[in-house]
């Protein structure tokens, strides 16, 4: 017997995995620089409970809309909050923000999975 989860509707469980996604309005000359600290705040988080991995994307055009992309797996919401509730993380964030020269707008959320597909 399998149970599956309604499709319109999200999960009523607060320590199910959960996927948050940011997506970043960047110029596209400050990409490099941005990439790098990035990193950096992400290696924070690698060694937090509940993270499961963390992928950067970058736009193949530079006239994408969003030029990052970046996708992270927790092992629960609860797990993602406590994370980015580290004031050393919040700190290298808001820099982050404040040291370039365009604005970066991000774009983030937390989201379940309601459809995945593999290959056969």
């Amino acid at each position: 017997m399998t149970t599956e989860t309604p499709r319109n509707e999200a999960p009523d469980s607060s320590d199910s995995p959960v996927t948050f996604i940011n997506v970043f309005e960047i110029d596209a000359a400050e990409l490099d620089e941005f990439v790098v600290k990035w990193e950096q705040r992400a290696r924070l988080m690698r060694d937090k409970p509940g993270f499961i991995d963390s992928r950067m994307h970058r736009a193949r055009s530079s006239s994408s809309r969003f030029q990052l992309i970046n996708v992270s797996h927790w092992e629960s919401q609860e797990a993602w909050e406590a994370a980015t509730a580290d004031p050393d993380f919040a700190s290298r964030t808001q820099a982050a923000r404040e040291q370039t020269k365009q604005p970066i707008t991000p774009n983030p959320g937390v989201y379940d999975v309601v459809v995945e597909l593999t290959a056969p």
